[in-house]
């Protein structure tokens, strides 16, 4: 079966989006997203599209695109959707079966967001049961959200490979990386406007890390 990876944050706005673009270039992988919600900007299937090389047949389509900028399982009650897991699961086995290529996986918002009335984004790790990377923003107050989240990964025995952390602040990595006894993956600069001439950048600094760790 095709590599697979998950790229879940410690929360909303930390830059799943760009690492996943990162890692997707980097390692010549594909990229989904199963749930969108909100969409009146832009997808971050189409973000991924305009930052990498040769997006063509590499960028697979959502399970739910939702139009609602909101928590997942809000904005598919209000189209009167239930999110299934196990739809997603179906999807993902497909997926699988189309090419040989890594798979990078990219979440919605934190690890505890509902996608519906009784699951999270952290039973959809367990459901698809595939190496999980964390991204973490570094600001005041991230070393407790990176530890919680690292924490509940650990509790739910899911497979964590490590921190990429976007922004720079203070000394936190070390401390996060040193609390969780979790291996720094890579350290991208913040970048308000990333574009594909920083995508392609990263990914080339980042690339000899990840052969080697995942």
């Amino acid at each position: 079966m095709r590599p697979a990876f998950f790229i879940t944050g410690i929360g909303t706005g930390v830059g799943k989006t760009v690492i996943s673009a990162i890692l997707t270039e980097a390692l010549d992988a594909d990229y989904w997203k199963p749930v969108q919600a909100g969409y009146e900007d832009g997808t971050d299937a189409g973000c991924i599209s305009n930052w990498i090389t040769e997006p063509a047949g590499r960028i697979y389509k959502e399970v739910y695109k939702l139009a609602m900028p909101a928590s997942p399982h809000i904005a598919a009650r209000e189209e009167g959707l239930n999110i299934s897991l196990e739809k997603i699961k179906t999807e993902f086995e497909k997926l699988c079966r189309l090419s040989d290529r890594p798979l990078i996986i990219e979440g919605a918002g934190g690890l505890l967001v509902p996608l519906n009335e009784t699951q999270t984004i952290l039973d959809l790790i367990t459901v698809l049961n595939v190496p999980v990377i964390i991204v973490s923003r570094n600001y005041l107050g991230s070393i407790n959200h990176s530890l919680l989240t690292a924490g509940i990964l650990k509790q739910a025995g899911a497979r964590v490979l490590g921190w990429i952390f976007n922004d720079q602040f203070m000394h936190y990595e070390k401390e996060i990386a040193g609390w969780t006894q979790l291996p720094i993956l890579g350290s991208v600069p913040f970048q308000d406007k990333p574009g594909k001439d920083f995508i392609m950048q990263q990914a080339a600094l980042i690339k000899p890390v990840l052969k080697k760790n995942i």
